[in-house]
């Protein structure tokens, strides 16, 4: 325990320090944008009568402001941790620069005073060298000390305001998420329709080719029965017909199976996914570790078709020895991740037609599908479904 608390105060302690030389940099690009700010006001004030020089003006104001966002947004990834989206035009630059002048200024000020708390709290150290006065010294040591933690915090509450402040005025406005939502939806929409019409193929082309020729071969059978007027070719007949009708069933339990099995609504995903690893012709080892309550049955659908159609390709084509499938999620309101890994040759392309439809399954969960299969192998599948 002692450990952890000490690992984690110097965590703290090296995060404190990233953020206040943050700060002092920030302090200084502030003022750097207040006299851009006054110049470009300046400058552009005597043109406003003069539209060719205003639109001049204005694009040397906006590649500069360009440059002071873009040195802004360094500082705030190195320094603060803050990942800076880009800004979509030069008004919005040059707002956000506007604004964080005061909260950069700020900074500074909360830096001099961390500063001034630190040289008072180390009077305790030397004080009693300069004055016999000890209450003095307690009194401006004590001062010192809390001016010094009143710093410290301040240096964190302004980093996380300019963490705000820069995904503020620089990310996408309300009406830009609505429309990437609305694309994203929409995208989704028709990876999902041919998915479900790839799949609706796969499902006509098993039927034609296995069910109803295996039916067509039975009534052949069957005639042939009828017609012969040996007894003893007859039941020879009958019994390949009886063999041809079992394998028929079988082929017609297969497809019923891949469309959805019931086993995953009667039992749940584990359930199903172990009677995937008891079909799977190649040893599968499953590890199943998902806390909190009971998936969603969506998500438990889109979960059991991505494993069931990536080992199904794993068997077909990847010339693998072994199969290994593990999902994982943390607690209740954790994404569902799930993992499955061969020992294949490898080289699957991602844009093939079963994984794009599997991709397009998990995207309309908003969740993520990444391949990694490189010419040797091995080949990792990677998918995570939110469950919130």
């Amino acid at each position: 325990m002692g450990d952890h608390g000490s690992a984690g105060m110097k965590d703290i302690a090296v995060r404190g320090a990233w953020y206040a030389a943050g700060l002092a940099l920030g302090a200084a690009t502030a003022v750097t944008g207040l006299l851009f700010l006054l110049l470009a006001g300046l400058v552009l004030l005597p043109l406003l009568a003069w539209p060719r020089a205003r639109r001049a003006a204005l694009r040397w104001a906006g590649t500069v402001a360009g440059r002071l966002t873009a040195l802004e947004g360094r500082r705030l990834s190195r320094f603060l941790a803050v990942p800076v989206p880009p800004a979509h035009g030069s008004g919005q630059r040059t707002r956000y620069l506007a604004a964080r002048c005061p909260l950069g200024l700020l900074g500074g000020v909360v830096l001099g005073c961390a500063v001034i708390g630190l040289a008072y709290g180390s009077f305790v150290f030397w004080g009693w060298l300069v004055t016999d006065n000890l209450g003095l010294v307690a009194v401006t040591s004590l001062a010192g000390f809390l001016l010094l933690f009143l710093g410290a915090q301040g240096v964190f509450g302004v980093a996380l305001l300019e963490g705000r402040l820069a995904r503020h005025f620089l990310g996408p406005s309300p009406q830009d998420r609505l429309e990437q939502r609305i694309t994203q939806l929409a995208t989704t929409r028709a990876g999902v329709l041919s998915a479900v019409d790839g799949e609706r193929r796969r499902i006509e082309r098993d039927l034609h080719d296995g069910v109803q020729q295996r039916l067509v071969a039975l009534g052949m059978l069957l005639g042939r029965a009828r017609r012969s007027r040996d007894p003893e070719r007859a039941g020879e007949l009958l019994r390949q017909a009886h063999e041809e009708s079992r394998r028929a069933l079988a082929e017609l339990r297969d497809v019923a199976w891949r469309i959805h099995p019931a086993v995953l609504d009667e039992a749940g995903l584990r359930a199903a996914l172990e009677t995937v690893a008891e079909r799977t012709p190649l040893p599968l080892t499953l590890e199943y570790e998902v806390d909190g309550a009971a998936l969603a049955r969506t998500v438990e659908t889109v979960a059991y078709y991505v494993v069931s159609e990536t080992v199904t390709n794993v068997v077909k084509h990847s010339g693998a020895t072994r199969i290994g499938v593990s999902l994982s999620r943390e607690g209740a309101a954790g994404p569902l991740r799930l993992r499955v890994e061969d020992d294949g040759r490898g080289g699957a392309d991602p844009a093939g037609g079963g994984l794009t439809g599997l991709a397009s399954r998990v995207a309309a969960l908003d969740g993520r599908l990444a391949v990694h299969s490189p010419p040797g192998g091995p080949t990792v599948v990677t998918a995570e479904l939110p469950c919130a």
